[in-house]
């Protein structure tokens, strides 16, 4: 198995280099490219998500649908349907990046994610097959329930996802995506 890689950024959000992904999460992680994507299903469900035990970042939080990081030259597109094929057995359909320039700083057992995180939607229309050592459980939940839960004080999810629901609830971004169906 290759080691994978991260795209380094600048401040500015602009590639300054790469890195191995595995070397990259530490205490004072360098600025990186990364997604999110919060796939729903036919009857306007999104797929929620707890990251595996074993995961170095945020392991045990739930979270939205999938995360990952594009490697090198790899089209951010792409990047999204080869983690939701790979951690959840599913296939993207009508992909939209709704947040493009999302960016966010978290911490948690003295890990750090420090990401620019560029923002998806999708489509899901079969039932996932998790790939245990990345995702440990899975639900389906209609999103005004998610995003209460996100919205609500003290809430468990990853602070990456109450921060991109408080942006895509204040832009009705996703009523507008779920409305398309």
């Amino acid at each position: 198995m290759t080691a994978e890689y991260v795209v380094l950024l600048d401040d500015a959000g602009r590639p300054a280099g790469q890195a191995p992904k595995a070397a990259v999460h530490t205490s004072a992680t360098p600025l990186h490219l990364g997604f999110s994507c919060y796939g729903f299903d036919v009857r306007n469900r999104l797929l929620c998500t707890r990251r595996a035990e074993s995961k170095l970042t945020f392991p045990g939080v739930w979270t939205n649908t999938c995360c990952g990081h594009p490697m090198p030259g790899e089209d951010p597109e792409d990047a999204v349907r080869r983690r939701l094929a790979d951690e959840l057995g599913v296939t993207a359909a009508n992909l939209v990046c709704a947040l493009p320039e999302f960016r966010y700083r978290a911490e948690m057992n003295g890990v750090q994610e420090n990401e620019v995180c560029p923002v998806y939607l999708c489509r899901i229309t079969t039932q996932p097959r998790l790939r245990r050592d990345e995702v440990a459980q899975a639900y389906w939940i209609p999103w005004a329930d998610y995003a209460a839960k996100a919205l609500s004080p003290g809430s468990e999810l990853s602070p990456w996802s109450v921060m991109q629901v408080a942006e895509l609830t204040k832009s009705g971004i996703v009523e507008g995506f779920l409305g398309q169906a």
